[in-house]
């Protein structure tokens, strides 16, 4: 009674609230430990995808049933994520956001980043799950690096494939985009000599970080592992897209995938590996921060997000 009695003094007797001077969310970083390293979550934005058209290996009305379920409908409003890790040694991004390059609701990485306390500058490498402009965009502002300090790694596949004029003239007219969009954003790291193709399954990139090769979803596909004092974190990317309905069943493929066969097939080997080993996992499109365990359940899966944290 005496607050309520405050607030009614200090407001004048007028307790209907004001709206917000911006209608926003707040900047869109989390932070945690995984042993001595910190990660941060950093949200790019969201975009929203009619997952009951875009899923495969399904039928529609099951997709509906599983969002219906997790209290969703299509089209989902999904996050794009991305994450920076500190070493200690080294300040490491696993993938960059959309840039300019998927509209209004995106981009938003550089501000979030800088508002979770570090500088563009600050980036030692760069390390790309895969080459599409959800991944890939952010790395580049105009035709200038916005992480001048930074070596980009990918893998190698993706590359070859990505970065090939011949793929490009013999792709079909709606995929051109996305190969003239990995073209342009590397373009200035190439010609400075700081693109580093990752060739290797299991590759360690610096002291307690991997490269693991999971091609599937794109010919190079890399889901990166980190690991201190006995915790670990695997960076997923697109290995998956819709946790209600990828996670009971690993089975299901989405029409972005080059090869879905591949791709299922990697999906479930790292799924059944996080689950035995207890790992995070950090994905790129569960809604931000996109943290948490999983653990077996029935055929497959659910999803465990990670408890909130202050420790830092």
């Amino acid at each position: 009674m005496i607050a309520l009695a405050a607030v009614l003094l200090t407001t004048g007797g007028d307790t209907q609230a004001s709206a917000p001077l911006a209608k926003t969310q707040a900047p869109g970083w989390y932070r945690m430990k995984v042993g001595d390293f910190e990660v941060t979550a950093l949200l790019d934005g969201t975009l929203e995808l009619p997952v009951d058209k875009l899923l495969t290996n399904i039928t529609p009305d099951k997709v509906n049933k599983a969002l219906t379920a997790n209290f969703l409908k299509s089209p989902i409003e999904t996050s794009v994520n991305a994450f920076l890790v500190n070493t200690g040694t080294k300040l490491v991004m696993i993938d960059s956001g959309t840039g300019t390059m998927m509209g209004p609701t995106l981009g938003k990485l550089l501000t979030n980043l800088k508002a979770s306390g570090y500088k563009p500058e600050q980036v030692d490498e760069i390390y790309i799950t895969h080459m599409h402009g959800d991944h890939l965009g952010g790395i580049t502002v105009g035709d200038k690096p916005a992480f001048p300090n930074a070596v980009i790694r990918a893998g190698k596949a993706d590359g070859e494939y990505w970065l090939s004029q011949a793929n490009m003239d013999k792709a079909p007219e709606a995929m051109k985009l996305f190969f003239k969009g990995a073209q342009t954003m590397l373009k200035p790291y190439m010609a400075a000599n700081k693109y580093k193709p990752i060739d290797g399954a299991d590759v360690e990139l610096v002291p307690g970080v991997r490269a693991i090769n999971t091609a599937g979803h794109t010919p190079g596909h890399t889901i990166y592992s980190i690991e201190s004092k006995g915790e670990r974190m695997l960076f997923l990317g697109d290995l998956m897209h819709v946790a209600a309905v990828q996670f009971p069943d690993p089975s299901v493929t989405i029409q972005f995938d080059s090869d879905s066969k591949a791709a299922a097939a990697a999906r479930k080997k790292v799924f059944a590996d996080a689950a035995a080993k207890g790992s995070y996992l950090a994905v790129a499109h569960i809604s931000f921060p996109g943290i948490g365990h999983i653990r077996a359940e029935g055929a497959g899966y659910a999803w465990v997000a990670a408890n909130y944290t202050t420790k830092q």
